[in-house]
């Protein structure tokens, strides 16, 4: 059986290797930035061994993941003297296997597997990572090897090109990150009207779980709702002025975002294209329409 060894045992290392291990995998060697991470992770699974340098991992492992942040990779690629047939894959969501270009010259398959998940914790990583879509890069038998890993984990895969990995992590950058900002911008709005963003979020959570079963049920677009799905120039004038009113800060964010919602209305088939256009002209910033 395949030995894989983890270089670095933060939150998505140790999520991965113990992942890998309850599913029959082997897991024999992690070190880290931290001994006392890698002493923590290989006590959590049988037959691993917390070693003091990098190197310790490459000469006890087949496949060796580098689960250190992304900045951290191009060195710990160059600083292991790494052998012909010996496989090193990377999580980075933005990086390609380039970054593994040391490891390749000294005969390594390199290779890329990237969940696509949010990690607020080593916990909450374990539970949410079943399910999840791992982005793929590689060569065969490498390619083969990865995707097998992500469906032992109860994942889906989708294999990416080096070209694709930095839209890809911008992808989801604005689908998880940015939609914790969208959300404090609401939040930040019920405290003008003396809601406290504990008590904002709680009520807000229930129509985010509903928008998220919508996309996932009905599809976009037609899972659109809300004032610009039906046109409703009226309302969308009140928004903008009660902003500019209260809360300025957030107008350019609203009306972005109301500019991008349009196309999908009107994928959606609920407005026409002078409601489109009706909606743009509300939505233009002031020194456009002045100009």
């Amino acid at each position: 059986m395949i030995k894989i060894g983890f270089i670095g045992a933060g939150t998505v290392g140790t999520a991965l290797a113990i992942g890998l291990n309850n599913r029959g995998y082997r897991v024999v060697a992690v070190s880290s930035r931290r001994q006392a991470s890698a002493d923590k992770l290989a006590q959590a699974i049988e037959g691993c061994r917390a070693v003091e340098n990098n190197q310790a991992v490459a000469d006890a492992a087949d496949l060796v993941f580098i689960t250190t942040p992304d900045g951290v990779i191009p060195q710990v690629a160059s600083g292991v003297k790494w052998h012909e047939g010996q496989s090193v894959v990377h999580c980075s969501g933005a990086d390609s296997t380039e970054t593994l270009e040391p490891a390749r010259k000294l005969g390594a398959k390199a290779g890329a597997f990237h969940p696509l998940q949010s990690f607020a914790s080593v916990e909450q990583a374990i539970e949410n990572i079943p399910g999840s879509t791992f982005a793929v890069e590689a060569e065969d038998p490498l390619l083969t090897t990865l995707k097998d890993m992500a469906i032992a984990l109860n994942g889906d895969f989708i294999e990416l090109q080096a070209k694709d990995k930095v839209l890809y992590h911008a992808a989801a950058v604005i689908a998880c990150n940015y939609l914790v900002t969208l959300v404090k911008l609401a939040t930040d709005l019920w405290q003008t009207f003396d809601i406290p963003t504990d008590q904002a979020t709680k009520a807000l959570l229930p129509l985010l779980r509903g928008t998220i079963s919508n996309i996932e049920n009905v599809g976009i677009p037609q899972c659109l709702t809300g004032p610009l799905a039906r046109g409703d120039t009226g309302t969308i004038e009140k928004h903008l002025k009660a902003l500019e009113k209260t809360a300025s800060a957030v107008l350019p964010a609203y009306r972005e975002l109301a500019r991008q919602t349009i196309p999908v209305a009107l994928a959606k088939g609920k407005i026409n294209e002078q409601q489109a256009q009706e909606l743009q002209d509300i939505l233009r910033e002031p020194a456009q329409i002045a100009g």
